[in-house]
């Protein structure tokens, strides 16, 4: 059997037109008889170009609005059939059906109806039925038929076509196939996704269809991958490729920059996905000396962030660190150059772009899924459980530490003041040892503890954590209550001049 094909026919039938033009007049130049229907026919006759309806050859014409055109056995066994077998040959002889060694077929586009707002009666005239069916048929039969179903194709085609005069391999065939199916799960799953919206079917459809090979994972020895639409996520101005580890810490600086999005300039450095330095200030340069002051060892290789455009003050700081990422909005020209001074420094520009709603991770042999983390402490949801009541620029304080302890690894402890990160405790493995760690980094780095605030992403089980703070100067205690002894922290804060409130949310993140 010839692994090899003379393409001698093709049926195009597609929706988006770019970049069609020279693949169909290299079809003609070839003497490949080419079936079309509807816009894509009469694109193909403005050419100048023969083509035949497939009206001509079903005897049917479009029906239902447009609905069922190609839905047709002289259509599909022109397809399906079997070049090889010889039953398959004569009854394409016996019913008058033409081969089709070539199809070229998209999809209406329905992920960006969806996008648009369009209503649903719009929506659901873009599920693509006619055109889904082409695709898997062509591909399944990829032995005899090359199947094309992106437009991003075409280029590749037409020098597939040409260079092999009209003829392709199996090789070629089997790789389109692929192609095809994998655009033909991607748009079910759409389409799925869509009416599954409430979940009330417990199933999880990921496609993901933009893939990059990474270097490596999260070490040399490990392979990875990161499947996403980066370019839509951010522009990337200067620097190396970005690794594994640097999109996880590119991924939690932007969940942490998020909650300062319209506040004043705020500006973070992470490390390991949590941040290090955190303030907000009346300047972006002053905002990001004081949240290095927060920690000007672990900065060293960091990810820094901002919430408003880089000025040239604030990148000449910046660029007497070395760091391995700087993201904002946008960039004053003189600082761009200044911070393009370090080769392989990562410059970002971030787009304002929407990030998912439900969160995803492998767990045992499966995969858990939750909502994101979308509750951000408000001063209304402050609940005062003490005599003292917190001060405005305690009020302050608290939820800015709080929207800090949100982003930090459990559990976690985040001591505050004049809305500057002092220090956290991160990961610990007892609410004590989170404390004792932020205050022992606090004091190293000559922080003054008298009158910051605290913050604990989940309640206190004992009185020893305010005790603990309270000796250490702090004067403020915002945390989610909710233990069976809340009581003996209260009593302890109002015994020591300690105002505390509690949010009803714990922040959790694991």
């Amino acid at each position: 059997m010839s692994t090899t094909k003379k393409a001698t026919s093709a049926l195009i039938s597609v929706f988006h037109k770019d970049g069609l033009e020279p693949l169909v007049k290299k079809f003609s130049e070839l003497g490949i008889t080419i079936y079309s229907t509807g816009g894509t026919e009469k694109f193909i006759k403005e050419l100048g170009i023969d083509v035949i309806p497939v009206e001509d050859v079903t005897s049917y014409p479009s029906i239902l609005g447009g609905r069922v055109k190609t839905l047709h056995p002289k259509v599909f066994g022109g397809i399906l059939n079997r070049q090889e077998n010889e039953n398959d040959q004569a009854q394409l002889a016996e019913f008058d059906i033409p081969q089709l060694d070539i199809v070229i077929v998209d999809l209406y586009p329905f992920e960006k109806t969806v996008a648009s707002g369009a209503p649903e009666q719009d929506i659901i005239e873009k599920i693509d039925i006619g055109g889904i069916s082409l695709i898997r048929a062509a591909a399944k039969n990829f032995k005899d038929v090359l199947c094309v179903s992106s437009m991003e194709d075409y280029s590749e085609v037409l020098d597939i076509i040409t260079t092999g005069n009209g003829t392709t391999t199996l090789e070629d065939r089997k790789r389109f196939a692929a192609k095809s199916f994998n655009v033909s799960s991607h748009y079910d799953t759409a389409i799925f996704n869509y009416f599954n919206k409430d979940k009330e079917e417990t199933v999880l459809k990921i496609s993901e269809t933009n893939g990059k090979v990474l270097r490596y994972g999260e070490n040399p020895h490990q392979k990875g991958f990161f499947f996403g639409d980066f370019e839509a996520m951010f522009n990337k101005l200067h620097g190396k490729e970005l690794s594994y580890n640097n999109l996880l810490d590119v991924d939690a600086a932007v969940n942490l920059i998020g909650e300062f999005k319209n506040d004043e300039p705020t500006f973070a450095i992470l490390k390991h996905n949590n941040a290090c330095g955190l303030a907000s200030r009346s300047t972006l340069h002053q905002a990001y000396v004081d949240a290095l002051a927060g920690d000007p060892v672990s900065a060293f290789g960091g990810v820094l962030i901002a919430n408003k455009e880089i000025d040239l003050a604030t990148a000449e700081e910046i660029h007497k660190l070395f760091c391995e990422v700087v993201i904002a909005p946008s960039y004053a020209a003189d600082a761009l150059e200044v911070l393009k001074g370090k080769k392989n420094r990562i410059i970002l520009v971030q787009n304002d772009v929407a990030l998912p709603e439900t969160l995803v991770r492998t767990c045992l042999n499966g995969v858990l899924v939750q909502d994101k983390d979308h509750k951000t402490d408000t001063a209304a949801d402050l609940q005062n459980a003490t005599d003292k009541k917190p001060t405005a620029e305690e009020i302050e304080d608290l939820l800015f530490a709080s929207k800090l302890c949100k982003h930090t690894k459990s559990n976690t402890i985040v001591l505050a003041k004049g809305k500057q990160l002092c220090a956290s405790g991160t990961g610990q493995t007892s609410r004590v040892d989170a404390l004792n760690q932020a205050i022992h980094k606090a004091k190293s780095f000559n922080f003054d503890l008298n009158g910051a605030v605290m913050a604990s992403d989940a309640f206190f089980p004992f009185p020893d954590c305010v005790e603990i703070a309270g000796n250490n100067g702090i004067t403020s205690v915002i945390q989610p209550g909710g233990s069976i002894k809340d009581q003996l922290s209260i009593d302890y804060c109002n015994e020591n001049k300690i105002s505390m409130v509690m949010t009803g949310t714990r922040h959790f993140k694991h």
